[in-house]
């Protein structure tokens, strides 16, 4: 069976049944059955989310991105304060980086006042954190393969060569 076949289709639709995708993959269904659990089971597929377009849901819910800059801790590294921050309710994902910042975080608030408290209050206080830079998502395009407002897209500028 072609797993990195297998798991492009699941990120692309993970609400694939397990016959369309046999059908897709050439493979009978109780293969794909399995191998799923089996990639489920050593934690390669460690679950399935929604994408969702929150502006939506809630026009006044606010998605940022926090970089941070820390100082890494003897034998520890970034490893402790990256345990720190994701254990935070608001906390969707936190990124070890290269370059400039050390951690990128992602968080979700009710709004911008929200979302400044907690930077200033929990995240710029913890020690080991040197500067903060919070970037707030003003509008989504496309996120995980999937565009918002297709009907918006505007492709007159799209030149092939």
């Amino acid at each position: 069976m072609n797993t990195n076949k297998l798991l492009d289709l699941l990120r692309q639709n993970a609400r694939l049944s397990n016959k369309e995708l046999a059908t897709m993959l050439g493979e009978t269904e109780e293969n794909v059955a399995a191998e799923i659990k089996r990639l489920e089971n050593e934690g390669i597929i460690m679950g399935y989310s929604a994408i969702i377009n929150e502006e939506k849901v809630d026009e006044n819910g606010v998605t940022a991105i926090i970089d941070i800059k820390i100082t890494p801790v003897k034998d520890c590294g970034f490893d402790d304060l990256a345990h720190t921050i994701m254990s935070y309710e608001e906390v969707d994902s936190v990124f070890l980086l290269s370059g400039a910042n050390d951690l990128s975080v992602t968080i979700s608030g009710t709004s911008l006042r929200n979302v400044a408290l907690f930077v200033s209050e929990r995240l710029a206080v913890l020690d080991g954190v040197l500067a903060t830079t919070t970037h707030f998502i003003l509008r989504r395009y496309k996120e995980k393969g999937h565009i918002f407002s297709e009907d918006s897209f505007d492709d007159r500028g799209l030149v092939s060569p």
